[in-house]
């Protein structure tokens, strides 16, 4: 094959490659080589499927008629499997991602750049979409029932099977049933570019292009933006998904009329099901084929997993399939894939006994609930009845009592023990709550203690909220 790309090159430029290097593939089976002279770089791509090649080819042409940043072609020879296409460099949006964010973070630059791409897809599902040829898709015309039970079953087959994950096979099928069904309610008359993400976005001196678009067919507008916002391993801080949804959302609203409560209510099932894909994909890869470096991205897609499960009321009874994630999400081995490192959240809150336990529907169970009632309580003078342990007046008290330093003393052992285990093992989630008779004074003051000790001890996210004063609007 490589002798036959140097020779098409000559035939089709009318001179001689002088260098072919390999280039390394993602989960495709295409071989993609850089020919070279000193008047041009060009990629050769060679792939014995014919049907992908031709969507690829005509998609590519239809996508630069439409003045979108996709790679030009120059020559194509579907007989033999081979074409060549424009060299859009090294560095894709994957790697810039990860050399920013090694230095800055995720910095504004990052934000700018996703903000532009967010703001391009919809011109591909959208206005190019509108005028495609679907019959030239591969393997399937639309993201339909069928397509669904692939991704649903690859995932069951090719994770849950590998992964030794216990299921009840009837039950979660019928999951897959209630959730294909909620799935197809949304519209689907768009371009569906089936594997948006940053690793097949390149980015050039003339802003993003756009590749591997060739398993595209037509669908929601939902998965694509799914796809890309929860990327696993470009870990897209969860405050800037949102951000994006928005600026993708506004862009999508210039072409064509969303509703934007219908769209996000069908959003999260698109990004249940991606993950799934995605996961069925590091399954086949990672376990079955051997892969290894797939699995990397494993803690990351059960992190994403975590987060929905503790944020979001999905409006689909899924009991069965809801179970499996909950086994994911508290499964040690998953999280330790790889050398990652993922960011530990600790969730810490107050709450009164007189309005019941805390529960942690949402997280894996882990962590502790403290009782506070034993220590002296500034509730019992008509001073404070109006305060809260944030007053500083409550705080004065709560400090001169030598009890309550020993008591919190006990308390940062205890915690640091269980964040320092739990960054060690990937885990990300770890619930922290404290109890006093009013869910007032001393449960908050104990709650803001702790908050403050970990953010200045350690790298985590500490979120804190206050249970009983919630519940006043206070």
């Amino acid at each position: 094959m490589e002798g036959l790309l140097k020779e098409f090159f000559l035939n089709h430029f009318g001179e001689p490659a002088d260098t072919l290097a390999s280039l390394t593939g993602g989960g495709s089976y295409r071989k993609l080589y850089r020919l070279r002279n000193a008047q041009r770089s060009v990629i050769g791509v060679t792939n014995s499927d014919r049907q992908e090649n031709i969507a690829f080819l005509e998609f590519s042409k239809h996508f630069r008629r439409a003045g979108l940043p996709v790679p030009l072609i120059y020559a194509e020879d579907l007989e033999r499997g081979i074409y060549l296409e424009e060299d859009l460099g090294d560095t894709t949006l994957f790697q810039l991602l990860t050399d920013i964010r090694a230095h800055e973070g995720f910095s504004q630059k990052l934000v700018d750049l996703y903000t532009q791409v967010v703001r391009l897809l919809p011109q591909f599902q959208i206005v190019a979409g509108k005028t495609l040829d679907y019959r030239l898709c591969y393997p399937r015309a639309s993201f339909d029932r069928q397509s669904m039970r692939w991704d649903l079953n690859y995932f069951k087959y090719y994770f849950l099977k590998l992964a030794q994950i216990p299921f009840n096979e009837q039950t979660l099928e019928d999951d897959f049933d209630r959730l294909t069904e909620y799935l197809l309610a949304a519209d689907a008359d768009f371009f569906l570019y089936r594997d948006f993400q940053s690793r097949n976005i390149m980015i050039t001196d003339d802003g993003p292009y756009f590749i591997d678009y060739q398993g595209g067919r037509k669908g929601a507008l939902q998965y694509d933006v799914a796809s890309l916002l929860f990327d696993a391993k470009a870990d897209i801080p969860f405050e800037i998904r949102d951000e994006l949804l928005a600026r993708y959302l506004e862009a999508a609203a210039q072409l064509t009329p969303i509703d934007r409560e219908k769209f996000v209510q069908h959003y999260y099932g698109y990004v249940y099901i991606r993950i799934m894909q995605a996961l069925g994909a590091y399954g086949f890869r990672g376990f079955y084929e051997r892969k290894i470096h797939f699995l990397q991205s494993v803690p990351y897609a059960i992190r994403n997993l975590e987060v929905l499960l503790r944020s979001i009321e999905f409006r689909v009874e899924l009991p069965a399939l809801m179970h499996v994630f909950k086994r994911l999400v508290t499964s040690s081995v998953l999280r330790q894939f790889g050398e990652v490192e993922l960011k530990l959240s600790v969730r810490i809150q107050s709450f009164s006994y007189r309005s019941g336990m805390p529960s942690d529907e949402k997280g894996h169970g882990g962590g502790f609930v403290f009782d506070c009632r034993a220590l002296p309580n500034p509730g019992k003078s008509d001073e404070f009845d109006a305060l809260t342990g944030k007053d500083p007046a409550v705080i004065a008290f709560l400090e001169k009592e030598p009890a309550v330093q020993e008591f919190m003393n006990h308390i940062y052992a205890i915690v640091d023990e269980v964040v320092e285990n739990y960054q060690r093992r990937n885990f990300t989630d770890l619930m922290v709550a404290f109890g006093c008779t009013g869910g007032q004074h001393r449960s908050v003051y104990c709650a803001g203690l702790l908050a403050k000790h970990l953010r200045e001890k350690y790298n985590v996210n500490v979120e804190v909220r206050h249970r009983e004063q919630e519940k006043k609007g206070i």
